[in-house]
């Protein structure tokens, strides 16, 4: 392990290893990919499941385990280290798609989505972490930026690839073979080529002067105006996406398009979010971090609501478009938000912490889109998600301080 007295903070200083968890992070994502467009449609036709609170199931238990792996990779960092707990969290992902290939009831679903799920929190929290911990403090935005666009432009391509595999060759196994290549080659490239950073963290605490957080989980919750600003606004973030991510496949079969068109649709969402962070990371660096949050959810919100009024496929692509547009604006600022506001010793727990509600949005998205959607219909549940976002705008505007 290198010295902290020989590290160098900074993108370009250390853009061999960024870049390598950059390819490790689209990994990470695309394993999230596999899911995202072909799910209900497997639910309902190897399994018989036609009820949206027991179809959004696997969304629930997945988001339940990558909260818990979240907080625990925040607290565990700096004593296990971000390496071990990565190459943890790949060895968790492997078994995912051959439980999906051959999974014999849907308990076995959901126990492969809470193996998918420990995944991410480990893996995707993990190389959060280290490239943090890599880049210092002048482009933190940036690599957040370019984190998430990995991550999720690999969720849009992934999701596009099973979605036109399933419309060729079925939903089941073949799409699922692409998850077996995906953490085959995330654990490999961990194994032989990344390196931990705890240096990188022992180099930051010496020349930073932000002061400590008395309590970090209640501070991140509830005290600290900023750090509780952006945890509901994460959790709402990740509650609409649950949302989608559940019930816009099944508003896109009953409007009777093919896997291919809803593919493409259910893609576009995410590629854009992927994409957009590319600028709105560097944003993040620049500009007002309080307006970036503010607008991205305000305009997440709006065009979760235009989606229960629409049905026409291209006015459905533009939605699509602006919903990525609105989360790419907040995703890597979320991040940036909290690492600004943090001590380095108190960074990786304070993350935990967020990442924890964030994803656990992804749970509270699932039960309550799907219980709405069965008791009023999905497109009352589809406006009042939108309705709520708006309403975690309001919050950022008035609660979060402006810095």
């Amino acid at each position: 392990m290198e010295s902290a007295n020989f590290v160098q903070l900074g993108l370009r200083e250390n853009w061999k290893q960024f870049a390598l968890l950059v390819i490790v992070n689209a990994f990470v994502g695309g394993m999230v990919g596999m899911e995202r467009t072909i799910f209900p449609q497997f639910a309902m036709e190897e399994f018989g499941i036609a009820s949206n609170t027991a179809i959004l199931s696997f969304i629930t238990a997945f988001g339940l385990a990558k909260a818990v792996a979240n907080y625990f990779t925040g607290r565990l960092a700096n004593r296990v280290g971000r390496r071990k707990l990565l190459l943890i969290g790949w060895l968790l992902a492997m078994p995912v798609p051959f439980l999906l290939i051959y999974a014999p009831g849907w308990n076995w679903v959901i126990i492969a989505n809470v193996l998918l799920g420990l995944s991410q929190g480990l893996t995707w929290s993990s190389t959060v972490m280290m490239k943090i911990d890599l880049v210092g403090e002048k482009d933190r935005g940036l690599a957040m930026g370019l984190n998430e666009f990995a991550g999720y432009a690999a969720v849009g391509l992934v999701a596009f690839l099973t979605g036109y595999v399933a419309a060729r060759f079925g939903v089941t196994p073949y799409p699922f073979f692409i998850g077996v290549f995906l953490s085959f080659a995330g654990l490999l490239l961990t194994i032989f080529w990344v390196k931990d950073t705890a240096a990188f963290v022992q180099r930051e605490s010496t020349l930073n002067t932000t002061e400590k957080l008395r309590h970090v989980f209640w501070e991140t919750t509830f005290g600290n105006r900023t750090l509780s600003s952006v945890t509901q606004a994460g959790l709402v973030n990740n509650l609409n996406d649950g949302m989608i991510w559940g019930l816009l496949p099944i508003v896109l079969l009953s409007l009777h398009y093919n896997s291919e068109q809803a593919g493409a649709i259910t893609a576009i969402y995410p590629a854009v979010w992927g994409i957009g962070q590319l600028f709105t990371g560097k944003m993040a660096d620049r500009y007002a971090k309080k307006k970036l949050l503010f607008w991205g959810m305000l305009l997440q919100g709006l065009a979760i609501i235009f989606i229960s009024f629409s049905t026409d496929f291209y006015m459905l692509a533009v939605i699509s478009v602006v919903l990525g547009l609105g989360t790419a604006l907040v995703y890597p600022t979320f991040l940036s938000a909290i690492a600004e506001v943090t001590s380095p010793v108190q960074r990786a727990e304070s993350i935990g912490t967020f990442r924890l509600w964030r994803d656990l949005g992804y749970a509270f998205g699932a039960v309550i889109s799907g219980t709405v959607a069965d008791w009023l219909g999905i497109g009352y549940a589809i406006l009042f998600v939108g309705l709520l976002t708006v309403g975690s705008a309001l919050i950022i505007r008035f609660r979060m301080p402006g810095r």
